[in-house]
């Protein structure tokens, strides 16, 4: 399965914005005397009018709002970039950076508000030690968002499944993107995205835990020689191999799998990653059409004839014969653990 990914184009005015902030930042801190010394301009009055005063005797905590933001933005990119620097090595440790980054986001975000509040004379203390009451008042209403959080770090410690795996959350199948401390995003192979909160996850297949089996299955008609054909199968099975780098293990032919109306029904199987099941199922499909053709082997469709089918078609010699029961039980062997179990 291939998914579609927009590239994410970088934001023009965020980088806008924080250079401004950045620039507003290292001047304050060249001019820190003059903006919030005792003797500053900014503690005198302009003698105009009482709300052009106050506004202009605010513009140092403007300034000191500035500079949190400025720094806490700047903590979080270096953070980010130190988590993906070092430690992006596989979808797991991918997995516990989109995390970490998330929490690191919200703890960032709560100590610039503490600080800012600090900047504009709320007393920050006070604040915490009244916090007990408000957590109470609020944990009451965000115990949904608490399981969130307590099932995103169970999801991400027991390694259910990381950034990478392809998953069926509630039949629907997609890539997971990011497991974040609320929610985890999934995306199909349209580039649709699939955001559930991570405390409603109850049932989940990851399909990217082991290697997958996929499956083929091609018809022959009734007058066509089964030996015959397991013969140009087994003269071909390297062929066939060779020409589907995807294929992990096999393919195998598994024998006949069903006398259907009008057809015989011959299985394959071949282990995969999911990634490449569809990839492989098509790519098998071509390659034993080609090879039928190539050895007048008809692949048939609905019809309705009256003929007599050539009775020298089906003898073979016996050393032949030998030769296709021996590669039939060969393959039955070597991929008795292979099952689909829709079939």
């Amino acid at each position: 399965m291939s998914n579609v990914k927009n590239e994410k184009k970088p934001n023009i005015a965020g980088i806008i914005v924080l250079c401004v902030f950045c620039a507003i930042t290292v001047a304050s801190f060249v001019f820190t005397e003059y903006i919030f010394g005792e003797d500053s301009v900014f503690n005198k009055s302009l003698g105009i009018t009482w709300i052009i005063d106050t506004a202009f005797n605010k513009i140092p905590m403007v300034v000191r709002t500035i500079q949190i933001i400025t720094i806490a933005w700047v903590i979080t990119i270096v953070v980010r970039w130190l988590l993906e620097r070092f430690l992006s090595k596989n979808n797991r440790s991918i997995t516990i950076i989109k995390m970490l980054n998330n929490f690191l986001k919200y703890l960032i975000a709560i100590i610039a508000i503490f600080m800012v509040l600090g900047a504009w004379g709320v007393d920050a203390a006070t604040l915490l030690a009244s916090a007990g009451i408000i957590s109470i008042i609020v944990g009451l209403g965000a115990q949904s968002l608490i399981s969130d959080m307590l099932a995103g770090m169970f999801i991400v410690f027991e390694d259910e499944f990381r950034v990478g795996d392809i998953v069926i959350i509630d039949g629907w199948r997609g890539t997971v993107d990011e497991i974040g401390i609320r929610a985890t995003k999934v995306i199909d192979w349209q580039g649709n995205i699939k955001i559930v909160n991570n405390s409603v996850i109850s049932t989940i297949i990851n399909q990217s835990k082991e290697l997958s089996v996929t499956t083929c299955t091609i018809s022959i008609g009734y007058e066509a020689s089964i030996e015959k054909v397991e013969l140009v199968i087994k003269n071909n099975i390297e062929r066939i191999r060779h020409n589907i780098p995807e294929i992990v293990d096999g393919p195998y032919y598994k024998g006949v799998n069903a006398l259907a109306a009008s057809s015989v029904d011959l299985l394959f199987v071949a282990t995969v990653k999911e990634s490449d099941y569809y990839v492989v199922q098509r790519a098998l499909n071509r390659e034993l059409k080609i090879i039928f053709d190539e050895n007048g082997i008809n692949i048939p469709f609905p019809q309705v004839t009256v003929s007599y089918a050539e009775s020298a078609d089906k003898q073979v010699s016996k050393a032949d014969s030998k030769k296709a029961a021996e590669f039939a039980a060969q393959q039955r062997a070597v991929s008795k653990n292979l099952e689909d179990t829709n079939t």
